[in-house]
């Protein structure tokens, strides 16, 4: 494990300042497009293409957002700025039902649900065969993507490296963790925004559950929204059933493929010591811890003003990595030293 080089500015080093100050940073705009991915189960997800160099050998980056994020969200804008400007192929996926349009089937998504992203996935390795790919995950995103990548083994998936941001690796002690103090206004903000989602579809006779627009108000808990409506509505028994099948902190040392972690000590969202409570990670992950950042806050102070550390450091990854697989692929075939 290694000590992140993250550095609040004076005076705003506070977790809940650090989860919220993102927001009132100036975010890029987007100006990309959107496409429509149909599913094998016939439902579909949405994709923001942030950027698409003409070139089909442009490193791809594939983004998936955090619970109930989007496009729209600011580490979404940052992270795909910072791809962007290095001339990246930058696209996120929007889980179903978090795009513009509600999504077909009587489901939604969760934090081990897998299998879009792996279609995702394969179907850009079939589009750009040549490219460099890599795939980042935030909070929910990250936990997702971290399952996916000890499912498939390294061979399983044709990705270059892996970043996870503020993965809640225990879903049920993050659960617990939004139980208490301030924490349990965020709680309250993601549960009011999957609870009108899911008030919109019950009215329309959308889901198959037995619950009733009242008994859907006083769901005053995350882990009372999953016990009711997310285990329910995706084959688990119960919550605690789907925290504990979905949760990937007990898949870390089964990662094969070259993985960056990054994690605050003080995230609002996770249990103290997270890591103290998991498996130690396999030899190809790299696991840098902050002492500050929030939940996927991370703003520093940089050449005069506030500006998103995160942005900066996955930056540096794939400017690392990018240049590590030029390298390799030059000593292999000269010819390929320009891919």
């Amino acid at each position: 494990m290694h000590i992140a080089d993250f550095r609040p500015p004076p005076g705003l080093a506070n977790r809940h300042i650090q989860t919220l100050l993102p927001r009132c940073l100036p975010r890029p705009a987007f100006l990309g497009r959107t496409e429509i991915l149909t599913l094998p189960d016939g439902d579909f997800v949405e994709l923001a293409w942030a950027s698409e160099p003409p070139d089909d050998t442009a490193p791809v980056f594939v983004l998936f957002h955090g619970l109930e994020g989007s496009v729209h969200s600011p580490y979404a804008r940052h992270l795909l700025h910072a791809a962007a400007r290095r001339g990246w192929r930058a696209v996120l996926m929007h889980f179903r039902g978090c795009g513009a349009l509600p999504n077909r089937l009587p489901r939604a998504y969760h934090s081990g649900d897998t299998a879009d992203a792996h279609w995702l996935l394969t179907r850009l390795a079939r589009r750009y065969p040549r490219a460099l790919r890599v795939a980042v995950g935030v909070s929910l995103g990250a936990n997702m993507l971290i399952k996916l990548v000890a499912e498939e083994g390294g061979d399983g998936l044709d990705l270059t490296g892996v970043i996870a941001i503020g993965a809640p690796l225990d879903l049920a002690a993050s659960a617990d963790a939004l139980r208490h103090g301030v924490a349990r206004l965020y709680e309250r903000h993601l549960l009011a925004s999957l609870k009108r989602k899911v008030a919109r579809r019950l009215a329309r006779g959308e889901l198959p559950l037995a619950l009733t627009p009242g008994a859907l108000g006083k769901l005053d808990s995350l882990r009372a929204y999953d016990d009711a409506i997310t285990a329910p509505l995706h084959g688990f028994a119960d919550a605690e059933d789907y925290y504990r099948r979905a949760s990937a902190g007990p898949l870390l040392g089964d990662l094969e493929l070259p993985t960056l972690l990054i994690h605050a000590d003080d995230d609002p969202f996770m249990p103290p010591a997270l890591f103290a409570r998991l498996p130690a990670p396999a030899f190809p992950v790299h696991v840098e811890v902050a002492h500050h950042g929030g939940h996927v806050g991370f703003v520093e102070w940089r050449q005069g003003r506030l500006a998103s550390w995160l942005a900066r450091r996955v930056g540096q990854q794939l400017d690392d990595w990018q240049s590590t697989t030029a390298a390799i692929r030059a000593a292999l075939d000269p010819d390929e030293a320009s891919w």
